[in-house]
């Protein structure tokens, strides 16, 4: 038994150096090859000019950090921690199991001379840092994993959009054709006995998501509505494309752990004392979130509908929806981005949590003694994977450009480019011309929103002559970006820009 401990508790003093050595160059090896996979997937988004996703990975590379600095605190603290001593009535309360199975567990001499137990032991703090990695892992795979899912969903959107540009769409499209708004695709979807009553609408969106939850008419009606708004009537802009750029963005978000979610995740690790029982609410809670926002989107698309019925109930063309932030919660579309990224890291916890008791501990642990406790954390947590990515994510991506405010991602990368130094020249010269006196600041208009303009009309003559030439947004490369850039500025030009607000200054300034 003495020689059992020895061989288990051997120190580097007694440990060849060859083994040692071998240890450190597989970690370290192994360190540089996924740092070098990481580096090559950074270089291939800068080639395809994907900056959102290179930030959406500078998010992971900073969690990987922050983790490696959690887990170095308790490496450090790992005896101090067990070196805290509580009452051992404190200690048996808020466990995980209905009874201690074996009083096993070694203690600190400290506290067991003091007949207490250790806040924490050392074991127990190994095993915390086994989970957080766990719980990192897989909400990083979970939100990967989403966005592919989101992406194949949204690949069909593609045929829709290249269906706008055929000579058949413009013809059933003519603005010079008159009906009435229930004699409409988009109406007859949506204007049914039920959307005047909230009691029943909801039912109906809710429903909704399981059948159809993006369908065509949807897609070319909210189109529609986004271009007539905030571009010009017959623009070959591609907004498949443009939603494509702005979820890219949002992935950034999906994929980060901010503080709150940390909080929640500890609220969490709280919850799962034998008492709560929470096997039996726990793993439905992000289900139900989820179909909240899917519900919610659903309902924004049929409010969108009915209001342009109040408004006219003659249509020219096709059905005119006008995008507004009031159809949102709080009139705040990023709200719903915020709590996907909530319900992704739950549903993440539930199955992380999940995969380190069984791997710790065994598939029958104290953690999972009842059937119906496996059961229900797989189904769930396997369900809202699929559904938020194949659902919700492309309903979210789609109907939360329907805001007041345009995104940044209404501009290609080089194009972006192309007018950040559009507008530094600008400022350069305007500042060589007045040296003495104020002149206008293009800063002092910078607004949150981008949309309290209607329209890009009144920016820079020629920028809107460029884009609304072009047939797309899309085909503005780096030579027609450098021809926005206005060498030699108008002051009045610079005037116009500056008192232009929320139209411009918001590109060029992120």
């Amino acid at each position: 038994m003495a020689t059992e401990e020895e061989a288990i508790e051997r120190t580097l003093e007694e440990t060849p150096t060859w083994a040692v050595a071998t240890v450190c160059f597989v970690l370290i090896f192994t360190s540089i090859f996924l740092e070098h996979l990481i580096h090559l997937l950074s270089k291939y988004f800068r080639r395809s000019r994907r900056r959102s996703l290179i930030h959406a990975l500078d998010k992971i590379k900073s969690e990987l950090m922050l983790l490696g600095f959690i887990s170095l605190l308790l490496t450090v603290g790992e005896k101090t921690i067990a070196n805290i001593c509580i009452p051992k009535s404190v200690g048996e309360t808020f466990l995980p199991c209905s009874s201690l199975e074996s009083d096993d567990t070694e203690e600190e001499t400290k506290c067991q001379n003091q007949g207490k137990v250790s806040l924490l032991s050392r074991e127990g703090v190994q095993e915390l840092q086994y989970l957080i990695f766990v719980l990192a892992f897989f909400h990083s795979l979970s939100c990967i994993l989403t966005f592919a899912l989101g992406m194949a969903k949204m690949r069909k959107w593609e045929s829709w959009e290249a269906e706008t540009r055929t000579v058949e769409y413009q013809f059933s499209n003519d603005p010079r054709r008159f009906k009435l708004v229930h004699q409409t695709s988009f109406g007859k979807r949506h204007l049914r006995f039920w959307s005047d009553h909230p009691i029943l609408q909801w039912p109906a969106s809710f429903l909704r998501q399981f059948f159809n939850s993006v369908p065509k008419v949807d897609y070319l009606t909210l189109r529609h509505g986004f271009i007539m708004v905030h571009l010009s009537e017959g623009s070959n802009f591609d907004f498949q494309k443009y939603i494509k750029r702005a979820l890219e963005k949002d992935f950034s978000v999906l994929v980060g752990i901010s503080l709150w979610v940390w909080i929640f995740a500890v609220i969490f690790i709280f919850f799962h004392a034998h008492g709560f029982y929470n096997y039996l609410w726990l793993p439905f809670f992000p289900l139900v979130m989820l179909l909240l926002v899917g519900t919610k989107l659903h309902g924004i698309i049929t409010k969108m509908c009915l209001d342009s019925n109040d408004k006219s109930h003659v249509v020219r063309g096709t059905l005119l929806v006008r995008p507004s932030d009031h159809f949102f919660w709080f009139g705040r579309p990023k709200l719903l981005l915020y709590l996907i990224h909530f319900i992704l890291f739950q549903n993440s916890f539930q199955l992380a949590f999940f995969t380190w008791s069984w791997f710790k501990y065994g598939f029958r642990s104290c953690f999972h003694q009842e059937t119906e406790d496996i059961v229900i954390r797989l189904v769930m947590g396997v369900a809202v994977q699929v559904l938020c990515g194949y659902v919700t994510l492309p309903l979210y991506a789609l109907v939360t450009q329907m805001g007041t405010s345009m995104r940044q991602a209404v501009f290609p990368e080089n194009v972006h480019k192309g007018l950040k130094r559009w507008r530094a020249t600008a400022r350069k010269n305007l500042a060589l011309r007045n040296p003495y006196s104020a002149g206008p600041s293009l800063d002092a208009s910078v607004d949150t929103s981008l949309g309290t303009s209607p329209s890009f009309y009144t920016l820079d003559v020629s920028i809107d002559t460029s884009l609304r030439n072009s047939p797309s947004f899309n085909t503005l490369d780096v030579s027609l970006a450098m021809d926005l850039i206005n060498p030699e500025p108008d002051p009045e030009l610079l005037q116009a820009v500056d008192n232009n607000k929320g139209s411009f200054d918001d590109f060029v300034t992120n």
